[in-house]
């Protein structure tokens, strides 16, 4: 592989791993926040728990997620030194204030909550939970901001003189149409990610909990210990939360996802067309079908479409059953004209990889429907405290996370491949924004340093994760006030 290859190989893999934690950190930061506030406003004693043991399970994560996201930074400088130098002047302020906004009131307002207990009024604490999420999903919209220019660059000039992209309009760039459909789209997924985590986890541990209290009836001859009765009722609760934000925030992605679609059809058709493999555009008067299931070669030559629904890819693209949807020969025409002699936006070819585009696109959205079925089923068994205990419910418990933590990951892969060639569209394609200066050797180097890094963290992280779900929430204490005057003490 020469050095491109491996350069994008590489991003492909730290920035998808990257990926992994965004949206639980997200959709959990909130679920932990409401638990907390119901405790100060119901005084449920599980709700606290509740809140103390997720919260344990949000912080193992954002600290894994902020260590891999740090190395971001460095493969962009040295992998991709020419894009950077392209696009630092756009990307400088919506990163700046993502590093000196978002996450300051991340990780300040994090550390406030885990050491805060019983040392800062109730209210407030509570509202450091709450500051925590705003902040990431204040993150994602700068990050988001960013990526949105890649896509649909907008309020710049280039500078003859430099080669460089200068921002001119600031308010242009956070009001990307681009990034005010995949701000919602991309949010409402993290909570449906972390939805699906509280589900699986309280419906685990509800079903544990009531096979503790038949052990303790088998043995003692009476009815199962009350201890168990409680934690099973407050495991059914957050499972039955779970699979509630599960729902709603899927009806919020199909929503946000159509809406996504059409601006999408607008500013990138081509990357609509890939994701349908649609090669030739159909003839006027006639509407461009969606292929549910197709088999074609591998780079998505001849395919034959087992399951298809007429109409539904224009739908999905204008907003009308019989819009037009370029095909991506037409497209490749147009792109040729206007872009095949420039220096920086030459390329080969202007088409994606179809096979990349049509399946991820498909993922995603079997993966976040996958979900929702699971957790519209929990709602069902689990209703009147009925307790499902098939062998067959262990494996949803872990699916349906896994399912909504890599379909995010899906979607992210499908607008990321689909606009290929461009790292920037109508600008600089993505062969010209490798860094000129690093060898082979070099990008071999890091990807393996990197992968074995990656490695050793998912490794601690399931790891943790584990052993702090197996653990289940601790008892409840009542919360007291720490006097000035006693030792610190380290609560996690």
């Amino acid at each position: 592989m020469d050095v491109l290859e491996l350069a994008r190989w590489q991003f492909a893999i730290t920035t998808v791993y990257h990926f992994f934690f965004v949206p639980i950190t997200i959709g959990l930061s909130a679920i932990v926040a409401w638990y907390h506030s119901r405790w100060l406003r119901t005084r449920d004693e599980s709700h606290l728990r509740m809140a103390k043991f997720l919260g344990k399970l949000f912080t193992i994560n954002f600290a894994l997620g902020l260590v891999t996201g740090i190395v971001q930074e460095f493969q962009f400088g040295m992998n991709w030194s020419s894009y950077s130098r392209f696009v630092g002047d756009i990307f400088g302020a919506p990163l700046a204030l993502e590093a000196l906004l978002a996450f300051f009131l991340e990780s300040t307002f994090l550390g406030l909550w885990i050491f805060g207990w019983g040392r800062i009024p109730e209210k407030l604490h509570a509202a450091s939970m709450w500051i925590v999420h705003i902040g990431t999903v204040l993150s994602a919209y700068f990050i988001l901001a960013a990526n949105s220019f890649m896509q649909n660059p907008l309020g710049y000039d280039i500078n003859d003189e430099t080669g460089r992209a200068e921002m001119t309009d600031f308010l242009a760039v956070l009001t990307n149409k681009v990034q005010l459909v995949a701000f919602p789209h991309v949010i409402t997924a993290c909570y449906m990610v972390g939805g699906a985590f509280v589900l699986g986890v309280g419906l685990h541990k509800m079903r544990q909990s009531a096979r503790l209290a038949q052990q303790a009836t088998d043995e003692a001859g009476t009815k199962g210990g009350p201890d168990h009765a409680v934690d099973r009722r407050m495991y059914r609760h957050a499972a039955r939360l779970g699979a509630v934000v599960t729902l709603i925030a899927g009806l919020g992605v199909i929503i946000s996802g159509d809406l996504q679609g059409k601006v999408m059809t607008e500013v990138q058709p081509m990357k609509m067309a890939a994701a349908e493999a649609l090669y030739e555009t159909p003839p006027d008067g006639q509407c461009a079908p969606f292929s549910v299931l197709t088999v074609a070669g591998l780079g998505g030559e001849n395919p034959t479409h087992v399951i298809e629904v007429p109409c539904l890819l224009s739908f999905m693209g204008t907003g009308s059953w019989d819009g037009e949807v370029q095909g991506m020969t037409e497209l490749e025409n147009e792109y040729r004209a206007s872009f095949g002699d420039g220096e920086l936006t030459a390329a080969e070819t202007y088409i994606p990889p179809i096979a990349m585009s049509y399946w991820n696109f498909r993922l995603m959205m079997g993966a976040g429907f996958f979900a929702m079925v699971v957790a519209a089923w929990v709602l069902v068994a689990t209703r009147k405290d009925r307790v499902p205990m098939g062998r067959w419910v262990a494996p949803l418990l872990v699916l349906t996370p896994l399912a909504t933590v890599f379909g995010h990951s899906f979607g992210w892969i499908f607008t990321e491949m689909g606009r290929q060639p461009w790292v920037v569209f109508g600008e600089m394609t993505t062969s010209q924004g490798v860094s000129p200066s690093v060898g082979t050797a070099d990008v071999w180097t890091s990807m393996i340093v990197f992968t074995l890094l990656y490695g050793g963290l998912a490794v601690v992280e399931v790891r943790l994760l584990l052993d702090y779900i197996r653990r289940g929430a601790e008892p409840f204490e009542e919360p007291r006030l720490i006097e000035e005057d006693e030792p610190l003490e380290f609560a996690y």
